[in-house]
Parts: structure tokens; sequence; C-alpha cells
């Protein structure tokens, strides 16, 4: 099943605070929903653990990350999949742009495309989309507040 997203964020630091927190793995472990472990495996590959619950399925994902396309400090491509044992499996990408706002700020754009299989896809795309957009909102929310912190 596929699906997609994206959006805006408008995050309270300027571009080259918010490009050095997007290439952070301890920044972003703590930002993402349920991420048990991040690791950053060179300058362009991570390595993650992330627990996640989507409706009545409870599922660890293990996955790999790499970062593409860079183009320090406007964005880049973010492409991997993990593997979550019998609830299934989850791959794709999102194409992050960051460009200057007013009063010093940064705009982040976002697309995500994303393949779900298994156990996961039995859910439904309305639960899958419904459970993606709040982790996703959880995860600019938090975000934006480190970014904030300096």
């Amino acid at each position: 099943m596929a699906m997609t997203m994206n959006g805006e964020v408008t995050l309270p630091a300027a571009k080259d605070v918010v490009w050095a927190k997007l290439n952070d793995a301890e920044v972003l472990k703590a930002c993402i929903p349920g991420c048990d472990q991040l690791t950053k495996d060179d300058d362009t590959h991570f390595s993650a653990i992330v627990k996640v619950k989507l409706g009545p399925v409870k599922a660890t994902f293990r996955g790999k990350v790499e970062l593409v396309d860079l183009d320090a400090p406007n964005g880049y491509r973010i492409q991997g999949e993990g593997e979550g044992g019998i609830a299934g499996f989850a791959k794709g990408g999102a194409k992050v742009a960051l460009s200057d706002a007013e009063g010093g700020q940064t705009l982040l754009r976002y697309d995500v495309e994303a393949q779900v299989g298994g156990k996961l896809m039995q859910l439904g795309a309305r639960l899958i989309d419904s459970v993606s957009k709040k982790l996703a909102d959880e995860f600019f929310a938090n975000f934006a507040k480190a970014v904030s912190e300096g």
C-alpha cells in the first residue's frame, strides 16, 4: 500500500541551525516518536530502532536511512526501509527543503512517499494515514522545540 504526505512548518531558528539539527543523530532521536536508537553510521547513513503502535498492532522497526541529494543548507532527500517482524515492513523517502522565512525563521517543506506491507497493510489506509499524520505532527513539534533551544 502506498502513502503520500506533505506539509510545511515554520521553525524558530535560522536555516543553518535547522540544517545542523536535521543532521544531528541525538536531536533526531529525541524528536522521533518511539525512537529507541538512532546511530549515525557515517555522514549520510543512519541505523534506527523505532517502536510504533498503529491501532491494535505494536511493532519494533529496525531500519536503515540514507541521506541523498544533499544541498547544504537547503535540503536533502531521505530514503530508507525498516522491518517490523510479523507486523510487516515500511520503505520510502522524503524530500526536505529549507528556505528563509520572516524574522530569521526557517520554512521547512516535506514531501513523503512510503509503502507498507504485511499486517500493517491490513489496517487500512485511513488508520495508517491518521497515525502517520499524528507522528509527523509530534516530530515537528519536538523538532521546533529542539531548534528553538539552540
